[in-house]
């Protein structure tokens, strides 16, 4: 298996990294940035994508260098909705977790619905689309859900900035459209090393109301590489891939260095159940430090978001799930009515070394005030 530590230097890696993942060996010789040992001064913030529509893809590059994917392949591993995998910093090293695409040493196997960057939810009228995966076997199939991408309406790069705009169907197993989704991605690149990705999300409810019933499992999730795990205190019980709960002994902890903070000053594992209007995620990522900074909007359902953050590396932001984060506290029970939409805007930053609160809150300050 590919190693995504090994090649990235140049735009041709990151290609075949998700040729693995569909089971192709291919390089394509016309991709931004190939064959040239770095990117020009004056290059080095422009951001291009790359449709690949034969293999369910569009590679976004920064200054020629990989940055992410939008995947909505069904090779194997089938994913159930569309993900952003792998995404790097601009030092070209992974923040996301290689599992399922990719084995890595010392990497835990657990929760095969968790890939890269998702959006999706647990409760969508009974139907589960947060645990939906290709292990899901049995009766459990008869009540998940999944979101089949339909369209690319923009793919389109420029200097420091790039927009990809999406279209997808919330699917029930019988094949009914629960949801239309509708989200724009902006990818944004910055002279100091820091990298942005905004997703602004529209559901609108078709010809029947939806109901999202309060449930811990959603909304927007990030699976994040075992360095920037929380050090493991104790065992733990995971899904595995085949689907079945594993008992893991305490893992070896020996560069694992994540650390949460939440703009309320709540830290470490505490954060988890709490409201904040953003989280950030610290750690040493190969010798590098890093955070990674999730920002919830005040237009967003549930505003300020519950943080369904785990110290394992699932790091999601939930403001539906009331009920289950709050201990029975409050409860939302969000729906929409037939026809009627909502929209979720989030941004993800990613910052060389360790991102102060008073930064974070100039970046939230201007994402909040933003037009999106």
């Amino acid at each position: 298996m590919i190693s995504l530590k090994t090649g990235i230097r140049n735009a041709c890696s990151l290609a075949v990294v998700a040729a693995v993942t569909a089971g192709i060996a291919a390089c394509q010789s016309d991709v931004p940035g190939e064959g040239d040992a770095a990117p020009s001064e004056a290059g080095a913030r422009r951001v291009e994508l790359v449709r690949n529509d034969a293999e369910k893809r569009v590679d976004v590059f920064v200054g020629g260098q990989p940055f992410t994917s939008y995947l909505y392949t069904d090779a194997l591993p089938v994913l159930k909705k569309p993900v952003l995998y792998p995404i790097l910093t601009a030092n070209g090293k992974a923040i996301t977790r290689g599992y399922p695409f990719e084995q890595k040493a010392g990497e835990r196997t657990d929760h095969p619905h968790h890939i890269g960057l998702w959006f999706n939810y647990g409760d969508v009228n009974g139907f589960d689309f947060w645990n939906n995966s290709d292990a899901i076997t049995g009766d459990r199939v008869a009540k998940m859900g999944t979101i089949r991408h339909t369209m690319i309406n923009t793919a389109e790069g420029g200097e420091g900035q790039g927009v990809l705009e999406v279209s997808a169907e919330w699917v029930n197993p019988s094949g009914d459209v629960l949801l239309e989704e509708n989200t724009r991605y902006v990818f944004r690149a910055y002279e100091d090393g820091k990298r942005a990705i905004d997703r602004i999300t529209t559901l609108t409810a078709l010809d029947e109301p939806v109901s999202l019933k309060d449930n811990k499992e959603g909304v927007l999730g990030l699976r994040v590489t075992r360095a920037l795990e929380h050090p493991a205190t104790k065992p733990e019980i995971f899904t595995d891939a085949s689907g079945k709960p594993t008992e893991v002994a305490v893992l070896n902890n020996e560069g694992v260095t994540g650390h949460y903070l939440s703009s309320e000053g709540i830290e470490g594992e505490d954060v988890w159940g709490t409201r904040g209007r953003w989280m950030r995620l610290s750690g040493v990522l190969e010798g590098d430090s890093v955070s990674v900074v999730i920002l919830d909007n005040p237009e967003n359902p549930g505003f300020p978001t519950y943080w369904h953050a785990r110290g394992y590396g699932l790091f999601a932001a939930n403001p539906l799930g009331q009920k289950d984060l709050s201990g029975g506290k409050e409860e939302l029970n969000f729906s929409l009515a037939a026809g009627e939409s909502t929209t979720f805007k989030h941004r993800i930053i990613i910052y060389p070394g360790v991102a102060a609160p008073e930064v974070i809150e100039t970046d939230y300050a201007a994402f909040a005030e933003a037009a999106q």
